[in-house]
């Protein structure tokens, strides 16, 4: 379900209170450490010690609102019980517990400090629960109580305006009281524009389908002669995928219907996390690209250490995608005798072969660990490539898409894994799974699913599960 301005707002706002309560939490368990310490007899830390938990900050305060948002801990709740909301908290406390504990092992942050993260996890869950419920009961008692909802009208013809309201999720309609259902088709606007002025209402949401613009634009100019925001149902234009916001080019408005990820600071930083995140693996995987390029010269020395070749990138537009060479130096030249002798083993246009005799043997072994996806990074650090996103296709493989469908594939960036993968690679012979896989992963981007395709990749690629 899509969340409104305001709903995102508030979400925003419990974030920040949520981000606040977690660093309360872990000064109170460092205030409470000496304490402890000295009555469990093993010893005083020093104010400098203390200090040095600072690490343990970076990393719960910010990310403990955004995992909480993630287990969906401020959605739904007027109708959230108490048990929810503590299944929720604990299973986000256990995923920050775990990433401390991961960085304290390998940064070797020990002995004192597990006392006050000891104590500042539990405080943490009480002090949210504890807002939580307040929150959680506020918000009821407003649903119950007339005088804190807001005071709209519901204005177009019967049937659809009945509709709406049906069809909206009763966590919505139940902050509102509907003053009068105005029917548009027997009623003038001037007498709207009386209601307004009488009922002191907010907000005026029209369900019009089937009522003429004009009826709508005089009916909205009434809202805004008096301030009163209007909200139209864009019902009149149906869209299967995209979804439906607003926008201005220059001062005039625009409805816009996107199907892929609105800009927003998740998604610079996945901008961000893709450029510093390839920067950082080259310079760590650098020992492998000497023992590649030493690997191939010796046992293939008629060709180029890198393969290069033209892929669609986003919105098709073309690149020069890198790779370790793993096939012998004329292997373009012999794509078509090799189909004709040993056919694809993926549907489409797409051309897959488990055992290709191009493949030299070092170039076999270079693909079962991935080592040849390596030089991908360059193409991700100068921006035409990401980490996570749908696999680039040859041009030519994109201009025989036989389903006009499959390009919406190339409106996001292409990426070195995706779900198809790091979900077996090889064991998926189906075109239209692949697209489909890309498709999903498209329609439901987060930095969560990112990080979740990625951690999936990591086995993937040790085991070689599915790889050429």
């Amino acid at each position: 379900m899509l969340a409104s301005r305001n709903e995102s707002f508030k979400t925003q706002v419990f974030q920040l209170v949520d981000a606040l309560l977690v660093w309360l939490a872990f000064w109170i368990g460092a205030q409470f450490s000496n304490p402890i310490r000295e009555i469990l007899g093993v010893g005083i830390i020093d104010e400098s010690l203390l200090s040095s938990m600072n690490w343990v900050l970076y990393i719960a305060v910010p990310f403990t609102p955004l995992v909480l948002e993630h287990f969906g801990f401020y959605s739904r709740l007027r109708q959230k019980k108490a048990n929810t909301s503590a299944t929720q908290l604990l299973r986000a406390l256990l995923v920050i517990s775990l990433i401390l504990a991961m960085y304290a092992l390998f940064a070797k942050q020990l002995d004192a400090r597990r006392l006050v993260v000891g104590l500042g996890i539990p405080l943490v869950f009480f002090l949210i629960f504890f807002r939580d419920r307040i929150t959680v009961n506020y918000l009821r008692q407003q649903m119950f109580n007339d005088a804190y909802k807001e005071r709209i009208i519901v204005a177009g013809t019967g049937d659809e305006m009945q509709q709406l309201y049906d069809e909206l999720d009763p966590e919505i309609t139940s902050a509102w009281k509907v003053i009068d259902h105005f029917d548009l088709r027997v009623r003038s606007v001037e007498e709207l524009f009386d209601l307004l002025k009488r009922e002191s209402v907010s907000r005026v949401v029209f369900a019009a389908k089937n009522t003429e613009f004009d009826k709508i634009a005089q009916a909205v100019e009434a809202c805004e002669l008096q301030g009163v925001e209007a909200w139209i149902a864009a019902s009149f234009i149906r869209s299967q995928i995209a979804r439906p916001v607003f926008d201005a080019v220059g001062d005039k408005p625009m409805l816009v219907l996107r199907s892929t990820p609105e800009l927003s600071w998740e998604l610079l930083c996945k901008g961000v996390i893709d450029r510093v995140g390839a920067i950082i693996i080259i310079l760590l995987t650098s020992p492998l690209w000497i023992f590649a390029a030493i690997g191939i010269r010796l046992q293939s020395p008629g060709g180029p250490i890198f393969f290069s070749q033209m892929r669609a990138g986003r919105y098709g537009q073309p690149f020069k995608m890198w790779k370790f060479r793993t096939m012998v130096a004329n292997a373009e030249d012999l794509l078509a005798q090799i189909k004709e002798e040993h056919g694809n083993q993926m549907d489409g246009p797409v051309f897959k072969l488990k055992k290709d005799p191009r493949i030299f043997p070092f170039g076999a072994f270079l693909r079962k660990v991935s080592i040849d996806e390596l030089p991908q990074l360059l193409n991700v650090a100068m921006g035409d490539m990401s980490l996570v996103g749908p696999r680039p296709l040859p041009l030519y493989e994109v201009a025989a898409f036989s389903d006009l469908s499959h390009r919406r594939r190339l409106s996001v960036k292409p990426g070195i894994t995706c779900e198809w993968q790091a979900g077996g690679r090889n064991k998926i012979t189906n075109f239209d799974d692949w697209v489909a896989m890309d498709l999903r992963y498209i329609d439901n981007w987060s930095l969560w699913l990112d990080f979740k395709i990625l951690l999936r990749t990591v086995p993937a690629v040790l085991f070689g599960k599915g790889a050429a």
